[in-house]
């Protein structure tokens, strides 16, 4: 796993927002000296000012990189006590705020178990789609740029994509959302959506191109499906999530297809040829 911290003090924050507080709060020009305390009230009148200024804008002040290479599973425990457990090929940035935690998940899946905060809530942006949550336990996973999946085991979540109404989640619900538009809401099993933990995939009528998009997180060769139309076929079981080369193994004798292994490791998955 990689993890890299960027740490910067509120000096350098509030400087960095320096030119957007002059067009907020402009300095009158210069006035005859009224007196020390007159003097000191304007000083605190400006810090109080900037301070506001600088909540407003929301500045990020520190931020924090965590990665998993293929086949690595890692645990994170955060500074505000909130836990990460990320899955193979994952990667998520998180991002402190005054006002606000603030997570980007980039590739894979995470499972979130976030610490309550009333006024700091916790934003994961998964493409164009956001969770908001206070406190709660649940599974984001993205395949792809654009299929992101949210899972709800405990508390409460509202998911949010541009130009929609946002929904909320209770536990036992799931949410798909494909290039920023939601999908219904549906009924889930959190323990069989987090299976991962325990290092086991399950799929349960899943299409192909689904379940082919969620086992390149687990394998360093590519996997293709090189025939469109065998996206849509469904796939069910339990897997060793360790071991996709032996679920790639059994695919033909599952589903109407022939698994074709490339010198560079890669493999194929196609139509299988009908016998005359």
């Amino acid at each position: 796993m990689t993890r890299i911290a960027e740490q910067l003090p509120l000096d350098e924050a509030l400087g960095r927002h320096r030119d957007q507080l002059r067009q907020l709060f402009p300095v009158p020009p210069p006035r005859p000296a009224r007196g020390k305390a007159a003097k000191s009230a304007g000083i605190a009148l400006v810090l109080a000012f900037a301070v506001a200024a600088l909540a407003w804008l929301n500045p990020v002040y520190r931020t924090e990189r965590f990665a998993t290479a293929i086949g690595e599973r890692r645990a994170v425990l955060l500074g505000d006590g909130s836990k990460l457990l990320l899955d193979s090929g994952s990667r998520v940035d998180i991002s402190w705020r005054l006002r606000s935690r603030e997570a980007g998940l980039h590739a894979g899946q995470v499972l979130f178990d976030v610490s309550p905060a009333v006024y700091r809530p916790f934003v994961v942006s998964a493409g164009l789609t956001k969770v908001e949550v206070l406190g709660t336990l649940f599974n984001v996973r993205r395949l792809d740029d654009d299929q992101v999946r949210v899972t709800l085991a405990r508390g409460r979540v509202q998911v949010a994509a541009a130009g929609q109404t946002p929904v909320r989640l209770t536990p036992g619900q799931q949410l798909d959302a494909i290039g920023g538009r939601l999908l219904a809401v549906t009924q889930a099993d959190a323990t069989k959506a987090m299976a991962w933990k325990q290092g086991r995939i399950v799929f349960e009528q899943t299409p192909l191109a689904e379940a082919v998009a969620l086992l390149r997180h687990y394998r360093k060769a590519a996997i293709r499906l090189d025939d469109p139309s065998l996206a849509a076929l469904k796939l069910s079981g339990v897997f060793d999530a360790h071991d996709v080369d032996r679920l790639l193994a059994l695919l033909p004798s599952i589903l109407p297809v022939s698994v074709q292994q490339q010198g560079d490791g890669s493999v194929q998955i196609r139509r299988k040829a009908v016998a005359k």
